[in-house]
């Protein structure tokens, strides 16, 4: 793959850099920029086309603002690769997403020119308040703060807050809004179509910053055609845009490929603005890419791909994937009760509800980034009689967490939690990992939590779910290909607080909470060369435990283990519990809980992350050795 001629980029190593560039050279550096972030992304695999619609914005954010002095916020920060490529790290490109190598997104300890961390959304406003306001409160190296928010993120409700309270404050605060009328998924709500009705009128909004007294953040060259138009506005009443009734002065909307509007309108803000602004500008996702232009989702997320074609290299599939199966199971189950309806917070690809919608399109809800209100809203929809699904990936949910405790469990209204990714995930790293969903729900009055063990169990649990009318009820599964079993072509409702035996064996038992039941079994295969036989169970549910089982285990073995891809706290500490109270200690029985470390893990490959976590088959073999006093071995013999 021969990489491209880019004779200005090579001599970028930070953004200082760019000052002595003229205008000309920063938009040939623009075009460079565009090409070299093709090519990396075509060797690792990545997000590709937000990065692609903010080439030109990147290049002139750099060039005007003094960074890292000046604190450049990326909401998401899933388009930060120019940015990152710019900043001294482009020679390490090829390790992005990697094991020990560049985040795929914006990291404080990666570099000076990441002042804030991201990969959930709608935070940037908030963060950039912070830094603000520290500037005001004298923060040595604070300069400017930016935040650049895309439209997609500003349908979750804490970009809102964030605007009303910098409105408030009314310090220097300086917003992007990356309009690209693209998030992951098609934009849905009210502020797409307000934002797609600015955009209709961009040939007015000259005369709207005049008629508002607006004309100093314009660029000198449109500031005289815009007092002439202020003389065209007499005597006619002009309405203020969302933005300026919240506090911030409003320019735009910009066209976000153009340099030279680019530069003007930053240079201009720079020099004059004193409360907070809001540059609205247009961009394309994906632009300059044609492979990424055309895809429904601007070429949101690729794997790595031919730049001459476009043409993504993918592994043949062995198994569907977990999310297919799910969506696929609870169209069935939808089929034959339509009070099932199906939510998802702007991710109906990745969730699988893409194909619900393409069913039942009128019980299908996209509700945006906004986890919160997409929880109440199920809670809603349930006690008013219909079985809502909420589909959200493990690390979303917890943004709506409140909203499950108080307008969910509290109330014991039955909302059904298809919970995708849980367990590690590989290259998006600790920020998506699903840690933590086992120990967040099962503490939770009324709450049932199940875990697949694999695909067929997986449409067992949808259907159980889509009958449990008692009370709010969770199934996590992963991420990625199901392990091949044969699958029923329905599913059966599953007896609600009971697991499944799945080897019977000796002195030791392994129950299993989840989809590390393969790893058990290939465990048992180890120990069973070594002359150990042991009971490998799988308990499907973490609340309510099966007692039965897991006292019959505790009371027929002299060691008991569990498993589980969970932070502690999670379904082997309610085990502990439920041992200690019957006693089971008090008769010397040796337990042991392997669950993820007490850490964040970066992004690796998955098997590489279970590794780290020491959750794997040589894992749990060596932990059944020492749990029987039989030694340490060569974890990975």
């Amino acid at each position: 793959m021969v990489a491209p001629k880019t004779p200005l980029l090579d001599g970028i190593a930070g953004s200082s850099d760019l000052a002595p560039l003229s205008d000309g050279d920063l938009r040939k550096l623009a075009d460079e920029l565009r090409a070299e972030t093709i090519h990396a992304v075509s060797r690792t695999g990545g997000h590709l086309g937000a990065g692609l619609g903010v080439v030109e914005l990147t290049v002139a954010l750099h060039a005007v603002f003094d960074t890292p002095r000046d604190k450049l916020i990326w909401d998401v920060s899933h388009q930060c690769y120019p940015h990152k490529i710019l900043t001294g790290r482009r020679r390490r490109m090829d390790t992005l997403r990697q094991k020990d190598g560049l985040s795929g997104f914006t990291k404080r300890t990666e570099s000076p020119y990441d002042p804030f961390g991201a990969a959930h959304s709608s935070t940037s406003i908030s963060a950039a308040l912070g830094f603000a306001m520290a500037r005001e409160l004298g923060a040595p190296e604070v300069g400017d703060a930016i935040a650049v928010i895309g439209d997609g993120a500003l349908t979750g409700g804490m970009a809102y807050e964030a605007l009303n309270h910098a409105g408030h404050l009314q310090k220097r605060l300086i917003v992007v809004l990356n309009d690209n009328d693209m998030s992951i998924a098609p934009p849905v709500g009210a502020m797409s179509s307000y934002l797609s009705r600015l955009y209709a009128g961009a040939p007015f909004q000259d005369l709207k910053a005049a008629a508002k007294g607006a004309v100093g953040f314009l660029p000198p060259p449109f500031q005289e055609g815009a007092r002439r138009a202020k003389e065209m506005l007499k005597g006619m009443t002009v309405g203020g845009t969302l933005f300026e009734e919240l506090g911030f002065s409003y320019v735009g909307p910009i066209n976000g490929h153009d340099m030279e509007s680019l530069l003007g309108v930053l240079r201009t803000v720079k020099a004059r603005a004193t409360g907070p602004i809001l540059i609205h500008a247009i961009t394309k996702k994906g632009k300059g890419f044609r492979p990424a232009e055309s895809a429904r989702d601007g070429g949101h997320a690729t794997s790595k791909f031919d730049v001459a074609t476009g043409e993504q290299t993918k592994a043949p599939s062995n198994a569907p994937s977990y999310t297919k199966v799910f969506a696929e199971s609870l169209i069935r189950e939808a089929a034959e009760d339509d009070r099932i309806v199906a939510i998802t917070a702007a991710m109906p690809d990745g969730t699988g509800l893409n194909l619900f919608a393409e069913r039942f399109p009128a019980r299908c809800f996209d509700v945006g980034i906004a986890e919160q209100h997409g929880v109440t809203f199920c809670a809603g929809l349930a006690a008013a009689g219909m079985r809502p699904f909420a589909a959200i990936y493990s690390t979303f949910l917890q943004r709506g967490y409140d909203q499950v405790v108080h307008d969910v469990a509290l109330q014991n209204l039955p909302v059904r939690f298809a919970i995708d990714r849980a367990g590690l995930v590989g290259a998006d790293g600790a920020t998506h990992a699903g840690s933590f969903d086992i120990a967040y729900l099962s503490n939770l009055p009324n709450f049932t939590v199940m875990a697949a063990a694999d695909e067929a169990e997986l449409r067992h649990m949808v259907a159980t779910a889509a009958t449990h009318d008692a009370g709010p009820i969770a199934f996590r599964f992963p991420r990625g290909e199901g392990v091949g079993v044969d699958m029923p072509e329905r599913g059966t409702p599953l007896e609600i607080g009971r697991g499944r035996m799945v080897h019977e064996g000796e002195r030791v038992a392994i129950l299993s909470f989840g989809a590390r039941l393969p790893e058990v079994e290939a465990a048992r295969e180890r120990l069973m060369a070594r002359g150990i036989r042991p009971t490998v169970a799988d308990a499907r549910f973490a609340k309510p435990l099966d007692r039965d089982l897991i006292l019959r285990l505790a009371r027929d073995h002299e060691a008991l283990i569990t498993i589980e891809e969970g932070a502690v706290g999670g379904f082997g500490s309610h085990v502990a519990q439920l041992l200690a109270e019957a006693g089971l200690f008090d008769e010397g029985l040796r337990f042991r809980s392997m669950v993820l470390p007490d850490a964040f893990i970066d992004q690796a490959g998955p098997a590489e992350m279970y590794i780290e976590a020491g959750l794997t088959a040589a894992d749990i073999e060596a932990k059944v050795l020492t749990v029987l006093d039989l030694g340490q071995i060569g974890k990975r013999a």
